[in-house]
């Protein structure tokens, strides 16, 4: 009988010896071919795995179980001869006097919840010309990314979608929806499409724990950041879920429906823990995956229980082979990682030099959050913000500096930002126009490292954060002028900052959720897109709109060099304004020879020189598309609008 403690197997897995005995570098999980398919399982410390088949993915008996070979460093192996796609499967593990289940932790397919995992030829179940998928090509100059959850955005009975697609992968697909499906009004791709965002960061699609997804999701709800499997679709965004193959097409239904929209698909990934202690892959080899404290018990840097071991090296394996499977398989264009903070600086930029050796490698995006959701056991340098400098100039980050410096702290619901007043806040939207390259608190290698944002899933809505500063008990619903002149600034500010422009699905139209912070498991209906709101605040979309498109025409504020951020002048401005401008870079196909911008978080007009020669007014801080068509020129002297970004073009 085994009698190790957790601080045994630590011992054990941190060892030389273990790691020369068993880090195993073949293929692993499912080779399908027609006349018959292999099965590998890495398990070094069972003494004995079986594999038991099934025809369905839930319920029936099982129809039959084998041993599986052991082979060389940790290797379990099986050849089932004949065609059996199609076939369910699950792992027996014996080790001492017990025994276990296991699915398989490098499935691709399962059945429903993914107790068991699937035998698929993929070529057979892919959805119709996706051999013709391809990444969208996106100059750098137009990269902008809305975060959206899979349900959120199609969930709403007025967005026009049909009713047994709402909330699911298909949604994505279906082309020209309209609210009420009144033919005027976009919503979802259509809307998309309209908007000019370049990239849709989809939040966690991959297979997760918190909704049953044998039962009716009417009063289910979760975000899904408590993954089960790290290579599966979640299978609630299918419209069947019980048939592993079902969730597979539909999610490249979903990409390739984004592709030919010419928009960039970005997975927002949850590596660094799993839905509870009992899973997967601790199933396959208990503890071995997951980072241990001093007497062996599971670290819990993520604040959810455990976290992933990414220093041990067939974790290390684990994490970056799956995500080179998503980026082969379903051709993702970019990875966004939570907690990113919980990886080891070595295993990120291990997998930014992978992710560049695929055919337009060097084009996926890769960015996460850089930090941890508790005290971690990690003792290597962690993927951090300390350790920004130790990164790839390819791996960005999340600057809760910029998001903080604009809206004020995201903790508080009362602490203002700069768009609110805040003085003090002026020195940090300096330093978040040019991505912090030119500051000493946060230097990146570059300004592509830096994401500029002031709302995502996480914490108040930016609308429902505006308010919360102002008022006891906010009116979420009215049209508060003060709040969308704010909101206006605050969108003014991080779409003109040089770095990669992001925001919260919903953003643009004043997306509230009546001032709850965190969402992840509240009701279907206060996480969905309002799409009336959509078009009630259409205004605001516009605003939006038309700063996307104008960034597009003047490429340096998204250049990827250091040079840039340095060629910023500042001007000198009573406080609390902010004035800059930045010169084109020569034959770049900029459409004006210089941007000058101006922030002004005041109520009232505030008059400022202009730098010399004549100036093209492209936004006063109300319309943003005053660049689309003949507009003032102006010289000498401008006024400031109250609480606006003000941008000109150099004529």
């Amino acid at each position: 009988m085994n009698t190790r403690t957790p601080a045994d197997w630590k011992a054990l897995f941190e060892s030389d010896a273990f790691a020369q005995q068993n880090t195993y570098t073949g293929p692993l999980g499912v080779e399908y071919t027609p006349a018959g398919t292999r099965l590998r399982l890495w398990a070094p410390t069972a003494r004995q795995v079986y594999v038991n088949l099934y025809r369905r993915g839930d319920g029936g008996v099982c129809i039959g179980s084998l041993p599986l070979e052991k082979r060389g460093q940790g290797l379990w192996s099986v050849y089932l001869p004949g065609d059996q796609h199609g076939r369910y499967y699950t792992y027996t593990l014996h080790a001492g006097s017990t025994s276990w289940e296991a699915a398989d932790p490098y499935a691709r397919a399962a059945g429903v919840n993914g107790k068991r995992s699937m035998i698929a030829d993929f070529a057979r179940i892919d959805p119709p010309g996706w051999l013709h998928d391809h990444r969208p090509n996106i100059p750098v100059s137009h990269r902008s990314v809305w975060e959206v959850n899979v349900r959120d955005f199609s969930q709403d009975p007025a967005s026009g979608v049909r009713p047994a697609w709402r909330g699911k992968y298909l949604a994505f697909a279906q082309q020209g929806t309209t609210l009420h499906s009144d033919g005027i009004h976009p919503t979802c791709l259509n809307y998309l499409k309209r908007l000019g965002v370049s990239y849709v960061q989809l939040m966690p699609i991959f297979d997760f724990g918190s909704v049953d997804e044998s039962r009716s999701l009417t009063r289910q709800y979760n975000w899904g950041y408590d993954p089960a499997h790290f290579n599966i679709p979640e299978g609630s965004y299918s419209t069947d879920p019980t048939r592993g193959e079902v969730r597979v097409r539909e999610c490249k239904q979903m990409i390739a429906a984004l592709h030919a929209a010419g928009i960039g698909v970005i997975m927002d990934v949850v590596y660094n823990h799993m839905y509870g202690n009992d899973n997967v892959l601790n199933r396959a080899v208990p503890y071995y995956y997951f980072r241990q404290n001093e007497d062996g018990s599971f670290s819990n840097g993520s604040g959810c229980g455990n976290e992933f071991a990414s220093e041990r090296p067939m974790a290390r394996r684990y994490l970056i082979d799956s995500v080179l499977y998503w980026a082969r398989e379903y051709h993702i264009d970019g990875f966004r990682f939570d907690l990113m903070g919980l990886y080891d600086v070595e295993t990120m930029n291990l997998l930014r030099a992978e992710l560049d050796q695929l055919p337009g490698g060097q084009n996926i995006l890769m960015y996460g959050e850089p930090w941890q959701g508790g005290v971690s056991a990690l003792h290597r340098y962690e993927a951090n913000k300390n350790n920004l400098a130790m990164l790839n100039e390819r791996i960005g980050i999340f600057c809760d500096n910029t998001r903080d410096a604009i809206k004020g702290g995201c903790f508080n619901a009362r602490e203002p930002g700069y768009v609110e007043g805040k003085e003090s806040a002026l020195w940090d939207i300096g330093a978040a126009v040019a991505a912090w390259c030119r500051s000493s608190a946060l230097p990146p290698h570059s300004p592509g490292q830096i994401v500029s944002y002031v709302s995502a899933h996480d914490n108040f809505t930016l609308w429902d954060k505006l308010l919360l500063v102002r008022y006891k008990r906010p009116e979420y619903g009215a049209m508060d002028s003060v709040a969308l002149a704010q909101n206006r600034l605050a969108a003014g500010i991080y779409l003109t900052c040089m770095g990669l422009p992001f925001w919260q699905a919903g953003e643009e139209f004043a997306r509230t959720k009546k001032g709850q912070g965190n969402s992840y498991r509240s009701s279907p209906a206060l996480n969905r897109l309002d799409w009336q709101r959509a078009q009630q605040f259409h205004e605001l979309v516009d605003y939006y709109r038309g700063l996307i498109g104008l960034r597009r025409y003047f490429p340096r504020l998204s250049a990827l060099d250091t040079a840039s951020p340095a060629a910023i002048q500042f001007f000198s401005l009573e406080q609390p304004l902010v004035g800059w401008q930045l010169p084109a870079t020569f034959g770049d196909g900029a459409l004006w020879q210089a941007l000058c911008v101006f922030y002004n978080p005041t109520g009232q007009e505030k008059t400022v020189p202009l730098p010399e020669g004549s100036w093209k007014l492209l936004s006063d801080g109300i319309s943003s598309s005053l660049w689309r068509g003949e507009s003032q020129i102006r010289s000498g002297q401008t006024v400031l609008l109250p609480t606006s970004a003000t941008i000109f073009g150099k004529a």
